[in-house]
């Protein structure tokens, strides 16, 4: 999947082809990708999956009108026809004044140190033999007696963008994922846990054994869950799901968001909106990172943003578009895939670790709710009202106690983001990242 295949020059020639029959300006975008998934349940090879795919965009402008057509055919001969709808799309639409390229392209190389790529291919065996490994840890666990399956999978991706604005780009970037979920106890008192890892290179993938092992210690750590009575207390979540308040920031402090006022955050630019000491940073450069890239969406490199900073709210995530709306300059934020315009979105965006250990922060609850697992979603992202259910353990007198489920915590954010304590164990695991996190006078919902 290297550039042998000539991705840049058809995207160039697709672009020239624009310009000549009409567009006042264009871009197009090749998406590449071949995926290999070995799935193994109760001691038996469930299967291996292979895709290969390649999605071929384009992007037109006339005037102040744009749109964008896709199709998986890369003949010579399929590029006319993509420009002629394309055009014909676009002279069809209402205008809209703040569309258009980036006013100056980005890099045409990546930075160096972005290491995105793993040279290695495993095989089918190879997968299927992890997937074993993963699942025979998580059964040998006392107390499992069922297993949903454990699977392996790899994945390679070579993104190309080429505009009229001069920017030409491409990019590579693996993934290994390695997944188990088992099911502890028997007949009604049942219960289902998982653990799950992504990383750019093998390498950095942890042992099989070791994910396995861990899906089964949760889901036997869960059996004999009760709920509890409804109260206001301090709930903690744990890195598996502090993500989730940290991605809820990225949605309401998305430009597009702001400029529709569809925002609760559209008047807060500038203001305390966590503690003092809490920063919230997007990092589309971080080496190895799952959501790193050398270009967004519209060919501009961005870099380190901080979105909070020492508990303010600094900035916004920004394209073109919703940037020429607000009347600001784009962060590089912008996100899209062949068959889409752009529109912001977060990359490596995360909470900086705190000061104090997941331990201090629970020791200090006399009692709470320590969430593991969380279903559904209620947010309205105009008001800042949230709910999810939930599940994980009460805390009693500091100590992590009894499982509990069927719980519902809610708030919102508004209120959520200043009571926001992080603790100081971040890791870089999913894309969006979050330490374990203490958030006082949560509503809990159960009986």
């Amino acid at each position: 999947m290297n550039d042998r295949d000539g991705d840049l020059d058809r995207l160039d020639d697709l672009v020239a082809r624009a310009r000549r029959a009409g567009a006042d300006a264009a871009d197009a975008m090749l998406a590449r990708s071949a995926a290999l998934e070995a799935s193994w349940r109760m001691g038996r090879n469930e299967g291996v999956e292979r895709a290969e795919a390649a999605d071929l965009g384009l992007r037109v402008f006339v005037g102040a009108r744009q749109a964008v057509v896709s199709t998986t055919d890369l003949g010579a001969g399929a590029r006319d026809l993509l420009v002629e709808r394309a055009l014909a799309m676009a002279r069809a639409v209402p205008e809209d004044p703040h569309c258009g390229l980036p006013d100056a392209a980005g890099p045409v190389s990546a930075p160096p140190a972005l290491d995105l790529a793993d040279a290695s291919e495993p095989g089918s065996q190879e997968l299927l033999d992890a997937a074993q490994a993963a699942e025979d840890a998580a059964r040998a666990v006392a107390g499992v007696t069922n297993s949903e399956g454990a699977a392996a999978s790899w994945r390679r991706g070579a993104v190309s963008l080429a505009a009229s604005n001069g920017f030409a780009g491409r990019f590579e970037a693996t993934r290994f994922g390695l997944s188990a979920a088992v099911v502890a106890g028997a007949d009604t008192a049942m219960e289902r846990d998982y653990d799950w890892r992504t990383a750019r290179h093998r390498e950095d993938l942890e042992a099989p054994e070791t994910i396995g092992r861990r899906a089964g210690e949760r889901a036997v750590a869960r059996l004999g869950p009760r709920k509890r009575a409804s109260a206001r207390v301090p709930t903690v979540f744990d890195p598996r799901v502090s993500a989730g308040l940290v991605r809820l920031l990225a949605g309401v402090a998305s430009g597009a968001a702001v400029a529709r006022g569809t925002s609760c955050l559209s008047e807060r630019r500038g203001e305390p909106l966590f503690a003092p000491g809490v920063s919230i940073v997007d990092d589309p450069h971080r080496a190895r990172g799952l959501a790193s890239r050398p270009f967004d969406g519209e060919g501009l490199a961005g870099g380190p943003l901080k979105i909070v900073d020492n508990g303010a709210l600094a900035n916004w995530l920004l394209d073109s578009r919703s940037a020429r709306q607000l009347g600001l300059s784009t962060t590089g934020n912008a996100s899209r895939g062949p068959a889409g315009t752009p529109s912001p979105g977060p990359s490596n965006f995360y909470m900086t670790a705190g000061s104090e250990s997941p331990e201090a922060l629970v020791s200090a609850i006399d009692s709470g709710f320590y969430v593991t697992e969380m279903m559904g979603m209620s947010f309205n992202a105009v008001t800042g009202d949230y709910s999810r259910g939930a599940s994980g353990f009460w805390i009693e007198k500091g100590e992590i106690a009894d499982p509990v489920s069927e719980m519902t915590v809610a708030g919102n954010i508004l209120d959520m983001f200043p009571a926001v304590v992080p603790a100081d164990d971040l890791e870089f695991r999913y894309g969006v990242d979050a330490p374990t996190l203490r958030v006082d006078g949560m509503t809990v919902a159960g009986l």
